[in-house]
């Protein structure tokens, strides 16, 4: 079968080429990829050397289940589902654990579904994570991108106050009618504290928005797409009690992924797709979300399926 394998003679260090077909353990199914989206961190993988070349990666992936799981778990073959895995998403099959995965509601396009998994699961643990936010000032950086709008949308759909933070005025356009109460550049225009941080950032504007806290205020670090280091100034960490919680994604997303995508289908969270087009343009899809032009995710169509 066709995929996405890891080059790292070519520029975006992916291409297509023929892979092995996937071999399903007892409480797996297969599907046909129609959808897969891109995210931040595999990208990075991709163009660090860690992958060894011929690797298919892809975390996301939304498809039809075109072989049931030996175990009798999991959904019957002919159902729209989406996935989450630790790679194989960028394939025209893969294999998936019935854990990591949820029935597509009627009416949820694939690509958006596609676009879930890792972005909008870590966005909606991230929140729960940090404790209770109805009525409480919740501040997203990197607001306009996969994780930040989701972040946006379910806070305050869970009642606090959202403060979006992006890079650049053009960056905050259409967060308000997601839901942001104020969009902001950077952190250094917040003019009160603020009680909860979900922050893919990193770098000084890490230790920008820990400072922000208001006493008994919690950050998630989810991301650190600045690459760069945060460090603290003295005594910064002294004083009333703050927390700055790591954060990982962890397993057994199904039950997540079933609530988002009822709120999709309900029509109470939005998909935003910055980037849509067939997988052999990776390059250009790649290059536009490392360079921060892409409003939210970026989707690959693997196949006309579904």
């Amino acid at each position: 079968m066709r995929a996405l394998i890891v080059d790292p003679d070519v520029p975006s260090a992916l291409r297509l080429g023929e892979v092995p077909e996937p071999e399903p353990g007892p409480g797996q199914v297969v599907i046909d990829v129609a959808c897969t989206s891109l995210n931040w961190g595999e990208l990075n993988l991709a163009r660090s050397g860690d992958a060894p070349p011929g690797t298919v990666l892809g975390w996301d992936a939304a498809g039809v289940v075109t072989q049931g799981a030996a175990d009798g778990t999991g959904p019957a073959v002919g159902t729209r589902v989406v996935t989450r895995g630790p790679d194989g998403g960028w394939a025209e099959r893969r294999a998936a654990d019935v854990s990591e995965l949820a029935a597509v509601p009627d009416g949820v396009d694939l690509a958006d579904a596609a676009a879930l998994p890792v972005a909008g699961v870590t966005a909606l643990r991230a929140l729960r994570a940090a404790g209770p936010i109805l009525g409480r000032r919740v501040l997203v950086t990197s607001a306009a991108g996969g994780v930040g709008r989701f972040a946006v949308q379910l806070a305050s759909l869970g009642g606090a106050y959202v403060i979006a933070s992006v890079g650049s005025p053009e960056r905050g356009m259409g967060l308000i009618e997601l839901g942001a109460d104020d969009v902001v550049v950077g952190v250094e225009e917040l003019e009160d504290p603020v009680d909860v941080v979900v922050d893919n950032v990193g770098g000084r504007q890490l230790v920008d928005a820990f400072a922000a806290l208001a006493p008994g205020g919690n950050l998630q670090s989810v991301g650190w797409t600045s690459g760069e280091p945060a460090v603290f100034p003295p005594y910064s960490t002294v004083g009333p009690a703050r927390t700055l919680t790591s954060f990982t994604l962890g397993p057994a997303i199904a039950d997540d992924l079933a609530t988002l995508l009822d709120l999709v289908a309900d029509g109470l969270l939005k998909v935003e797709i910055g980037w849509r087009g067939p997988w052999d343009r990776v390059a250009d899809a790649a290059e536009t979300l490392l360079a921060r032009r892409v409003g939210g995710k970026a989707v690959l169509d693997v196949t006309t399926v579904g």
